[in-house]
């Protein structure tokens, strides 16, 4: 990491810090503990190795988690009796995510990084456990809920632990493999799910138990970051609780709304309407809290007053609404059109999972070389227009040859985008003020994310609905094109495999490829979106000098 050296030649292969500062006796000058007082921070490669690993654990078990149920939804919607859970299973996880994604944020800021990421692992474990032991749908769904609680501070602070100990210029190459773990674990969860549902689904939850408490080990034994020792009550006083409301109210009303608009009742619904009006209010509500009534807000303003710094969340939210829609949505895909087992749709998943891990390392091994991002973001954005809007192709008799090739293609865009904004944001910031904008960041990431599963399932849902007229034409029983209509229609696109009459079964598969085909147009829009923002993105030279930050109240009020 890149350090400060004190006078003294450290031992080889360690990495050393700012050396300690001497404080005169009985000046009247109140002094720290003996365990606060700065001194040489020695890691050899061998915890440094630790450290990284356990941070990549724990953001490996919350990647997988936003995909691995996605083949197994049809097999869990059957065996808990409850087609209506299809689009919550994985919105409830996003949701939670990034709705708590900056509190737990500025939470780290009060209480120190470590306590809050052993406090995510703790939860994001008990959670699983309570998922796997699910006997109805309210419980699966809960127990997702407080999977994404979890998973909002695993990955928010995975990367700003990570910011905490490299320089900008470094800590490219080692947010290049976060999002090589992003890659491997997204992409890999449809095969792993696919594999479990062989069995029993619940072991898409049972795998995290084992991983959780190997991160929790790594972490609580390696990890050494600044500890503030904050009480507990001085911390509670300095949470900004307005904000917090304000920006869970946002997070829920909207996605909520939007998700049982046209599903579970009509657009027009006094319901809806109140839930997008309101969560839409709530946002100005927000804005204000953080600009005139909070102390230390969640969300600092001031990263909203550059204009490159607005394109780069722009891209973001663009490339988070695509990334997590593709891997969501594209194993129904693979489904709709190549008809293939659910393992076996987890195995063509393989393609993208290769790629945008490739790409993922090669981008941060050309910034952390070259320090230039800028010409990344753009060839991003370029590529994952192109890579989704190929993906409109997608039909009925669509081969596995051409599956493997869009994949391919669709995943160098995607791949590209992961850590280029970041990079941007962190790097017109102080490092006081690093993990605050890299909770902003990724709070946009993720409520895009969020929006997007749910989006995602009103455009199919909605798109179904539209061919119910042609699946009665086509002389499909009631009780099938009930299946096959609202939320129920995802939950049921094996359902094919129970029509025999080849015609019928042509005709569903058309309905299928339709509504999914109308989604990747929504997505390839989005994916038009971020390629006009990267051209306003500037480029400024990547800092190499670094120290390390501190956290607690009083640095809270000095960065104030």
């Amino acid at each position: 990491m890149d350090a400060i050296t004190p006078d003294a030649k450290p031992p080889a292969g360690v990495l050393t810090g700012p050396p300690a500062v001497a404080v005169p006796a009985n000046t009247g000058i109140p002094t720290e503990p003996l365990d606060l007082i700065e001194g040489p921070k020695v890691r050899t490669k061998l915890r440094l190795y630790a450290i990284l690993s356990g941070l990549y654990l724990a953001l490996f078990v919350a990647a997988l988690d936003q995909t691995i149920v996605s083949i197994a939804i049809p097999t869990i919607t059957s065996d808990l009796h409850s087609a209506q859970g299809y689009v919550w299973i994985g919105g409830a996880y996003l949701l939670a995510n990034a709705a708590t994604g900056p509190i737990w944020a500025k939470c780290s800021d009060i209480w120190g990084r470590k306590p809050l990421l052993l406090a995510a692992v703790a939860l994001f474990t008990g959670a699983s456990l309570l998922a796997a032991l699910s006997t109805s749908m309210t419980m699966l769904i809960a127990g997702r809920a407080l999977q994404g609680v979890a998973s909002g501070g695993l990955m928010q602070l995975v990367t700003i632990v990570i910011s905490d100990l490299f320089s900008v210029r470094k800590r490219s190459l080692y947010l290049g493999y976060v999002g090589f773990v992003w890659a491997l674990a997204g992409s890999s969860g449809p095969l792993i799910g696919g594999a479990f549902t062989q069995f029993d689904w619940r072991w898409c939850f049972w795998i995290n138990l084992p991983i959780g408490g190997l991160t929790f080990l790594l972490l609580i034994l390696f990890l050494d970051v600044h500890n503030p020792r904050t009480r507990i009550r001085e911390g509670v006083k300095a949470i900004d609780w307005i904000g917090t409301i304000s920006i869970l109210a946002v997070t829920l009303l909207l996605l909520l709304g939007l998700d049982f608009g046209g599903a579970i009742f009509p657009w027009t619904s006094p319901k809806v309407i109140c839930l997008i009006v309101v969560g839409s209010l709530m946002i100005g509500f927000f804005v204000f809290s953080e600009q005139r009534l909070s102390k230390y807000p969640l969300i600092p303003l001031t990263v909203f007053r550059n204009g490159s710094n607005n394109a780069t969340f722009v891209v973001a939210f663009a490339h988070g609404m695509v990334l997590i829609g593709i891997e969501y949505y594209l194993p129904s895909s693979c489904r709709a059109s190549c008809r293939p087992h659910p393992l076996r749709s987890g195995i063509l998943m393989l393609p993208l999972i290769g790629t945008q891990a490739v790409v993922e390392i090669l981008a941060g091994v050309v910034i952390h070389r070259t320090g230039r991002y800028q010409e990344l973001i753009w060839a991003g954005a370029v590529l994952m227009t192109l890579g989704t809007g190929l993906y409109i192709t997608f039909g009925p008799d669509t081969s596995v040859a051409m599956v493997v090739g869009l994949e391919i293609l669709g995943a160098l865009g995607p791949a590209l985008l992961f850590q280029g904004p970041m990079v941007s944001i962190q790097n017109t910031v102080s490092q006081d003020e690093t993990a605050s904008a890299t909770a902003c960041l990724g709070f946009i990431r993720n409520l895009a994310m969020s929006l997007s599963v749910v989006l995602g399932g009103v455009v199919f849902q909605n798109s179904m609905e539209a061919r119910q007229s042609t699946l009665a034409a086509a002389g499909l029983g009631a009780s099938v094109r009930e299946a096959l209509s609202g939320s129920q229609a995802a939950a049921n696109v094996g359902i094919t495999q129970t029509i025999r009459d080849v015609v019928q079964r042509h005709v569903v598969l058309e309905a299928f490829s339709w509504s999914l085909r109308n989604m990747f147009i929504m997505y390839t829009c989005l994916s038009g979106v971020a390629l006009v923002s990267s051209a306003f993105i500037k480029h400024r030279k990547l800092n190499k000098e670094h120290r390390e930050t501190k956290t607690g109240i009083q640095s809270l009020s000095k960065a104030g």
